[in-house]
C-alpha cells in the first residue's frame, strides 16, 4: 500500500430513476458480476412492494432504514504487546452507511423464499421499523463496544 498519498474520493451520482445518492450506493451492494440493470430491477421492484404494502414514501423509508441501520461505533483488533484488544472506536459517516447497507443487503440476501425484491423490502420495512437483522446488528456491535470500554485507551 502506498504510503504517499491517500486515494482520492469520487462523489457519487444520484441514481437515474429515484435521484437519490444512497440508491446509487445500494445497487452497487445489490450488483453481482456486473449486471447492474438487474440490481436496478430489483431495487425498483423492492420500491414498488414498500409503497404498495405501507403506502408512503418508499425513498423516504429506505432513509430511514439506513438511519437506523447505521452503526456509531464499532470494536477493532489492536495488538499491544502480545495481547489482542478489541478496541471500540467511533465509525466515520461514510464508514457507517457502508456497513449499514451492506447488512441490509447481506441480511435480505440471508432470508427465506421468495424473490429478491421481496426479501430486500421485507428487510428495509423491518429496518424502518427498528426491528430486523440489520438493526439487531446494529445493536450488537454497540453492545461489544460497550462491553469493551476498558480498552479505549488503546486507540490508534
Amino acid at each position: 500500500m502506498s504510503r504517499r498519498n491517500a486515494a482520492v474520493k469520487r462523489p457519487v451520482l444520484p441514481d437515474p430513476q429515484f435521484n437519490n445518492r444512497l440508491a446509487t450506493m445500494m445497487v452497487a451492494r445489490l450488483m453481482k458480476h456486473g449486471k447492474k440493470s438487474t440490481a436496478q430491477r430489483i431495487l425498483s421492484e423492492a420500491f414498488g412492494l414498500i409503497n404498495e404494502r405501507t403506502g408512503s414514501d418508499p425513498i423516504e423509508l429506505f432513509e430511514t432504514a439506513i438511519k437506523n441501520a447505521t452503526p456509531l461505533v464499532e470494536v477493532r483488533a489492536r495488538r499491544v504487546g502480545g495481547a489482542t484488544y478489541q478496541v471500540p472506536m467511533e465509525v466515520r459517516q461514510e464508514r457507517g452507511t457502508a456497513m449499514a447497507l451492506r447488512w441490509l443487503v447481506n441480511f435480505s440476501r440471508s432470508r427465506n423464499g421468495r424473490s429478491m425484491a421481496q426479501k430486500l423490502a421485507a428487510e428495509l420495512m423491518d429496518a424502518a421499523n427498528e426491528s430486523g437483522s440489520a438493526v439487531r446488528k446494529r445493536e450488537e456491535t454497540h453492545k461489544m463496544a460497550e462491553a469493551n470500554k476498558a480498552f479505549a485507551h488503546y486507540r490508534y
